[in-house]
């Protein structure tokens, strides 16, 4: 996955470099959503790790009333 987004950021970087000072708009937009993106990634990378699926799972069974 991170080869994917590596390549994505560098196709976004050369259309953004071809538009030159038209695309700057555009290039702030780019580089927010992709820094969304990156974060977001890291967030998913976090609760999917054994610890926090665990405490994660029991907050969730113990707020439906179904935890033990």
């Amino acid at each position: 996955m991170t080869a994917r987004l590596t390549g994505l950021v560098r196709g976004v970087g050369a259309r953004l470099r071809a538009l030159g000072e038209e695309g700057m708009t555009t290039a702030e937009y780019a580089v927010g959503t992709m820094a969304a993106v990156a974060f977001a990634a890291v967030l998913l990378a976090i609760v999917r790790s054994g610890p926090v699926k665990t405490a994660l799972t029991k907050v969730i069974l113990a707020a439906l009333g179904t935890g033990s």
